[in-house]
Formats: C-alpha cells, structure tokens, sequence
C-alpha cells in the first residue's frame, strides 16, 4: 500500500498544480494571476521531472544506478525551477502591492544566479547515491536567501489593504523552508525525515490556491 501512496500523492499534486497554473496562465486577467499560472506550471513541470522517475522507481522496485540518475537529474531540474519559482513570487509581491523594489530585485536575481550556478557544480553528484550534504548546504543558503526575501517583503507592507488578505503567501513560504531545510541536513543520515517533503508539497500547493482564488475573484469581479 505504502509503495503506491506516494506516487498516487505525487501524480494528485502535479496534476491538480499544473491544471491549475493553466487555468490562470490562460485565463487570468491581470497580470500578478497570471503571473501566479507560470509559477504554478514552473512548479509543477519541474518537480515532474524529480517525481515521476521516483514514482516509477517505488511501483516497479527500480532502485537500479540509471533510475537514480533520472531522479537525481530530476533533482537539479527541480532545484533550478524551485528558484525560479521564488523569483516569480517576488514578482507577485512587486505586482500586489504596486511596488518597484529596485534594489531588492536586483539582489533577487543575483541570488537566483548564484543559486543556478551552484546547483550546476558536478561536485553535487546529483546521480549519486549518497550526495555528499556540504553541497547540499552550500546551494540552499542563496535558496533560502530568496525565501527570506519573499518573507521580508510581505511584512514590509503592512499599511497594504491586501496585507491581511494575503497572510498565507508568508506563511506558506515560512512552512515550507521548516520542513525542507531538515531534509536537506539530514535525510542522508536519517532517510524517515523524508516524509517532511509531503507537508513542504502542500504548502508549495497553498500558494496555488491562493493565486487561484485570487483569479476565481477576478473572475466574479472582472475589470471593465
């Protein structure tokens, strides 16, 4: 039973994300919900490439070197759209609240570079069996910069009508670092902290759905 929970969990999620990065993608009429359907989409396709060479690892017992070099890879793939996904919800933050952040999306971007490069290094060993952690670590810092900025940004608008609103777009992001960074630190020592990336994917999913209710209120309140 166990084997088959996580791929079915895994094929709910890339389905329901990407549907609905779609939907906003397509159909949204402003541009932070349209904003927020590419950085759905970007969410969904990357992890795509991590979770279905693993899902297809756990249903067919494939624990063999070339199905962990597709996971692995699937890894980096994910590593660099999960940055992507920060950037673009820096973005949103710039376009719910009307503001340039000149400054702060110039660090935005060279911390997204840095983290892309890093996670370019072949000292990650990204089809290895046991990635060496250091690496891990060293990526993750610029990685969880980013977070901190989405985070800082929010709460530098608190006098914004949208403010209370939009509580869950930090909170979400908060979540998510607390249950990913112990399994970058520990999973290779403790491979049970693993299941922390289920709630990490839920949170990653209630940003979804914040972006699709925004778009569900756009559409009973369409802009003339």
């Amino acid at each position: 039973m166990q084997t088959y929970l996580e791929p079915a969990f895994s094929l709910v999620y890339l389905t329901a994300v990407i549907t609905l990065g779609l939907i906003m993608l397509i159909k949204g009429q402003s541009k932070t919900v349209r904003l927020f359907g590419a950085t759905a989409v970007i969410l969904g396709g990357g992890d795509a490439f991590h979770l279905i060479p693993r899902a297809i690892s756990e249903i067919f017992n494939n624990h063999s070197h070339l199905m962990m070099g597709f996971v692995g890879y699937g890894k980096l793939v994910t590593s660099v759209t999960m940055t992507i996904f920060y950037v673009l919800m820096f973005f949103i933050l710039k376009q719910l609240f009307n503001q340039r952040w000149a400054a702060l999306t110039i660090i935005v971007i060279v911390l997204a570079v840095v983290r892309i490069g890093l996670c370019l290094f072949p000292q990650n060993a990204w089809a290895s069996m046991t990635p060496p952690v250091s690496w891990g670590i060293y990526r993750n810092i610029p990685f969880t910069l980013l977070g901190i900025i989405v985070i800082a940004a929010y709460f530098s608008q608190p006098s914004s009508p949208l403010y209370k609103q939009y509580i869950g777009i930090p909170v979400a992001v908060i979540l998510s670092f607390l249950f990913y960074i112990p399994v970058v630190i520990f999973a290779l020592s403790f491979p049970p902290i693993g299941i922390l990336m289920i709630p990490k994917t839920l949170a990653y999913s209630w940003l979804v759905l914040i972006g699709f209710l925004m778009y569900r209120q756009e559409k009973q309140n369409p802009v003339n």
